[in-house]
């Protein structure tokens, strides 16, 4: 099984993405999965420019020289694709949305219907796969997380693949926090290691395991107060120079 994991935090392996991220490929590695995990501000992507080359004038090759190159033979030979992204403004950052949109060599410029719905075939060489979300959001609820399931979710039909799964964690700067004062986080993070066994091994991941690793981590009133008092003592450190 080849896992391809992609990560657009800026702060690659250092940020609260990657400490839910990095145990749950763990755990696909314990279960023999080989995986490949690339970091996007290590990348240069450029964005999609829409002319559509890559379906007329060269089909199935865009026509960027960039890093997309070397992705595009790991992306066919891909089983597991994971994306891993902070929520900054209600969706994926902007690296990982540049990543998605140059995934458009994989299908077919002509329409197919498929329950009752315009889709893209897939191209000749590439292959259905099943997708990953791993997510983090400073905000403390929840349904923050919404509109960008939907957006995946949706990018799992046109991209004729399936949807495995989310490893969401609201409030995720709590963890930072939490740490400092030396509470344990290790049933999150052995969760997210069980999320990644569990789907190499059985082919999903069980709704119990992932709620663990988006369980509440304080109060509401807690989790905003903490943060209000972080953000109000940098405001008052850049006053005072």
């Amino acid at each position: 099984m080849k896992v391809l994991a992609i990560n657009s935090s800026p702060k690659i392996d250092k940020g609260n993405t990657a400490l839910i991220l990095n145990p749950f490929l763990d755990g696909m590695r314990e279960a023999v999965a080989e995986v490949e995990l690339f970091y996007t501000s290590k990348l240069d992507i450029k964005p999609c420019t829409g002319e559509f080359d890559c379906w007329i004038k060269t089909p199935g090759e865009c026509y960027q020289k960039d890093d997309m190159q070397m992705l595009y033979p790991k992306i066919r030979e891909a089983d597991i694709m994971v994306f891993a992204t902070p929520v900054y403004v209600d969706g994926v950052n902007g690296p990982m949305k540049n990543l998605i949109d140059r995934m458009l060599p994989r299908v077919e410029p002509l329409f197919e219907l498929r329950d009752g719905h315009c889709r893209h075939h897939l191209r000749e060489g590439s292959k259905s796969f099943k997708i990953v979300l791993v997510s983090n959001c400073g905000l403390w609820e929840m349904d923050n997380f919404d509109p960008l399931l939907v957006h995946m979710k949706a990018f799992c039909k046109n991209a004729s693949s399936e949807f495995a799964g989310a490893l969401l964690r609201p409030h995720g700067e709590g963890m930072s926090f939490m740490m400092e004062m030396g509470e344990s986080l290790d049933d999150i993070f052995d969760a997210a290691k069980e999320a990644g066994r569990q789907l190499a091994e059985d082919g999903e991941m069980s709704a119990e395991t992932l709620s663990i690793i988006s369980r509440e981590l304080m109060p509401m009133d807690m989790y905003v107060q903490s943060v209000n008092q972080y953000f109000q003592q940098a405001l008052q450190a850049l006053e005072k120079k």
